[in-house]
């Protein structure tokens, strides 16, 4: 007789994922390699070249390029139509709906200090 083994991780079924919760992944992969938030930040200033880009770290072109394919597949990133000159430009509208996201653990984090402040308050006041 086989038992069934669940596991929370396991639990995810294709109903339960939506495309936002997709975004989030890519975005949140995007973010999670050094490299790329790198970049993120140089693109903040303006457009740059792949090459400019590449500049700062010891990577070659297509390992540069490589990051930007990522960050452009995440929505973080748009390539623009210079004529040969491909010039990258940040989107932070991904990053808003990141940002939007982890708001609402902010404010869960936030409510859940003011209650051991305020806890710690009437112990002390107590001794």
């Amino acid at each position: 007789m086989g038992r069934d083994v669940y596991s929370h991780m396991a639990m995810h079924t294709a109903a339960s994922h939506s495309s936002a919760s997709d975004t989030l992944s890519a975005i949140f992969g995007a973010l999670a390699d050094p490299t790329r938030r790198a970049i993120l930040q140089r693109l903040s200033t303006g457009m740059h070249s792949v090459m400019e880009l590449a500049e700062p770290f010891a990577m070659t072109q297509p390992s540069i390029s490589k990051h930007l394919k990522v960050l452009e597949n995440a929505g973080l990133v748009v390539r623009g139509r210079n004529a040969q000159w491909r010039p990258r430009a940040i989107r932070a509208e991904p990053l808003a709906e990141a940002n939007a996201y982890l708001e609402q653990f902010r404010a869960l984090w936030d409510e859940r200090l003011d209650r051991l402040e305020q806890y710690l308050k009437e112990l002390q006041s107590g001794e």
